[in-house]
């Protein structure tokens, strides 16, 4: 006895026009509930660069770098937004710690990556 009935989940997300705001509405949900998520404020961040709300995204790196100094991607990406927003000085500072929680956590890919990123600035 099948029912064409929507799952309740899907009814108390807000609708719109792109998968963006439906994403940050249930992570700004999960953080509001657990604000030490860290893996949920990556994903808010990175939702927030999607949308091109390079302020917000940046805010939240930032805030998972001071909560979590070993969330090594948090370093990559955030250096990323800043170069985009060509904040050279800041992104080169950014890499640099990044590089040092890479070493700490013994990530030897994203380790590659920043450095690589950091050569390109020189």
């Amino acid at each position: 006895m099948g029912s064409n009935r929507r799952p309740e989940f899907a009814l108390s997300r807000p609708a719109t026009n792109n998968g963006h705001m439906d994403k940050i509405a249930a992570l700004t949900e999960i953080l509001s509930q657990n604000p030490a998520d860290a893996f949920a404020r990556y994903g808010l961040a990175m939702a927030y660069a999607a949308e091109g709300r390079e302020r917000e995204a940046l805010a939240e790196f930032d805030t998972i770098i001071e909560r979590t100094p070993d969330y090594v991607a948090a370093y990559q990406m955030s250096a990323q937004q800043l170069l985009k927003a060509g904040r050279t000085d800041d992104a080169r500072v950014r890499l640099e710690l990044g590089l040092a929680a890479a070493a700490r956590t013994r990530n030897t890919h994203a380790a590659s990556e920043m450095q690589g990123m950091l050569d390109e600035l020189v």
